[in-house]
């Protein structure tokens, strides 16, 4: 068991959480909950080691392994895909050698008395024991599994880690951090850089394989899948709840509901007090009466309502100009880089008002369809785009688009337009944009906050076609489910590219596949589509 012991953390004379106490038991499957800034990140690096709280510690089993992946992550480039995944078996291989190069010594030392040689002999003991107590594993056997399974083919495994992507790269820590099958994994954001086969694959390892996890994760579906305890962090304080995220929305709702009133009567009794106390403060035959109501309300413990819910705000999307019947019409078009195909005669049909996925492993073709339609790419083949067609398109890079000298608010009044305008201050707070950060300017917000500007101002377009390429990547539950509301009330079409199951279910009506290849249409929305996948996937472990 591994225990949080009144940990306490403070920012410049700012509490960001007060003597937090909770145990991790051996296999608690646990989702840590709490708006942005709540402190999440910051409690997994303390459980984790990697930082120190102001005060309280977090004690563990000397033998304890704890295994964490950062959600931004800074990868050494010096290894192949193999060799860097391999490095999870680091220690078990140096046992090894260390128990070889002992047994070596003690062939050729012929001091048999000596205490040094009664020190290799309990040294080698020991090792001995530690490592014939480890299950027989073929090493490569499982690096192979475990890289596949997080989406590498065959012929990545001996390609240099310097070629890949960031989020590729977060897959090889996360491939590491899997093979050491650790007492308590920490994932913070886990999903973000992996397609929804490579999710569905970690799913099932953390359900069927991994010990204890705590997991931060903005992919709803994936945490009610895997966790079954949910740690909520609000207002320096937390909160222990035995049930999935779901389950626990409706617990937080109850418990919200009774803080409401509680705070509200609390208020009454506080407001009647300090009516009496001005009423009578001058009045001899009182003084005991004031005095002892002045010293109660000195003592009060405040009730406090834990965070404002702003979720009954509503996005609205402007009126969408009409267009043709078929916006997009995509006929045997095919592209390659160099030797490298990435899809042949892929055909596809867009109606109009029709919302799809476009879904598939990473570097299937996902963003080169998109790019094609937006006539950033040459490709062999017939693409048309429809009638009075206007197009708004979130890319990946979206944030380095904007106008970095303006503020957040400038940002957003200079397209406003109609009632909304009414409505910016609570779209911004909405978007985690209240108060002075309003004012701050585009240059000095993080990649996450000019991602999440450019989703607003993208809001707010008079488009009738939308393409949306992994828009939910930096966004909270609570703005997605904001952003998926308003999407769904959308008039024109919709494209989305996301591996967000629980943002895609009830959105996509329609799904492209891209694989091997190809482009193979689905007509089931994203669960069907899911369903299908899954007895595919074992229909094909079947035949092998």
């Amino acid at each position: 068991m591994i225990t949080v012991n009144d940990i306490s953390v403070q920012f410049g004379g700012t509490n960001l959480f007060s003597n937090v106490s909770f145990s991790i038991n051996e296999n608690d499957k646990i989702a840590l909950m709490g708006k942005n800034g709540a402190g999440k990140s910051t409690l997994l690096k303390i459980i984790a080691g990697v930082s120190k709280p102001s005060l309280g510690n977090v004690s563990a089993p000397k033998d304890a392994v704890i295994a964490y992946l950062p959600q931004h992550l800074l990868a050494k480039d010096n290894a192949t895909v193999i060799e860097e995944a391999s490095k999870a078996f680091s220690e078990i291989f140096k046992m090894k050698d260390e128990i070889e190069e002992i047994n070596e010594a003690l062939t050729i030392r012929t001091d048999y008395e000596s205490n040094e040689y009664m020190k290799l002999i309990e040294r080698v003991s020991e090792l001995s024991e530690k490592f014939y107590s480890i299950e027989e594993i073929n090493y490569e056997s499982e690096v192979e599994k475990v890289l596949k399974g997080l989406g590498f083919e065959r012929e990545d495994f001996n390609r240099p880690t310097s070629e890949f992507s960031g989020g590729w790269r977060m897959r090889i820590e996360l491939a590491k951090i899997l093979l050491q099958k650790p007492d308590l994994i920490l994932l913070d954001e886990p999903t973000n850089h992996i397609d929804i086969e490579s999710v569905q694959w970690l799913e099932d390892f953390l359900i069927n394989s991994a010990k204890a996890v705590i997991v931060i994760s903005h992919d709803r579906a994936f945490v009610d899948n895997i966790t079954s305890r949910t740690i909520e962090v609000t207002m320096g304080r937390i909160y222990d709840y035995k049930a999935n995220y779901s389950q626990y929305l409706e617990l937080r709702k109850d418990r919200r509901v009774h803080q409401q009133k509680a705070y509200d009567e609390q208020q009454k009794m506080i407001s009647e007090n300090m009516d009496f106390i001005e009423r009578f403060k001058g009045t001899y035959s009182k003084t005991n009466q004031v005095q002892s109501r002045v010293r109660m309300l000195e003592k009060l413990q405040k009730v406090e309502v834990d965070e404002v819910d702003t979720s009954a705000l509503r996005l609205k999307f402007p009126a969408s100009p009409r267009s043709g019947q078929y916006p997009i019409v995509v006929n045997e078009l095919s592209k390659k880089y160099n030797e490298h195909v990435v899809f042949n005669n892929a055909n596809l049909v867009i109606e109009r008002g029709q919302k799809v996925a476009f879904v598939g492993k990473n570097g299937e073709g996902k963003s080169t369809m998109i790019k094609a339609i937006m006539g950033e790419i040459d490709f062999d083949g017939k693409l048309e785009v429809g009638h009075n067609v206007k197009i708004g398109y979130f890319a990946q890079n979206q944030a380095s688009l904007l106008d970095e000298e303006l503020t957040v608010f400038e940002t957003i009044d200079q397209i406003a337009v109609g009632d909304i305008r009414t409505k910016i201050k609570d779209m911004l707070g909405a978007f985690m944009f209240g108060g002075d950060n309003s004012t701050k300017k585009v240059k000095v917000l993080s990649g996450g906050e000019k991602t999440r500007l450019a989703m607003i101002k993208l809001l707010l377009e008079p488009v009738n076609v939308l393409i949306l390429d992994e828009p939910t990547n930096h966004l909270d539950m609570r703005t997605k489910d904001i952003i998926k509301d308003a999407l769904k009330d959308f008039d024109g079409t919709l494209i989305l590219v996301s591996h967000d199951r629980d943002f895609l279910d009830g959105l996509a009506e329609k799904v492209f596949e891209f694989g091997h290849k190809r482009v193979k249409e689905h007509f089931e929305d994203v669960k069907g589509f899911l369903e299908i996948k899954k007895m595919e996937s074992l229909s094909e472990i079947e035949k092998k």
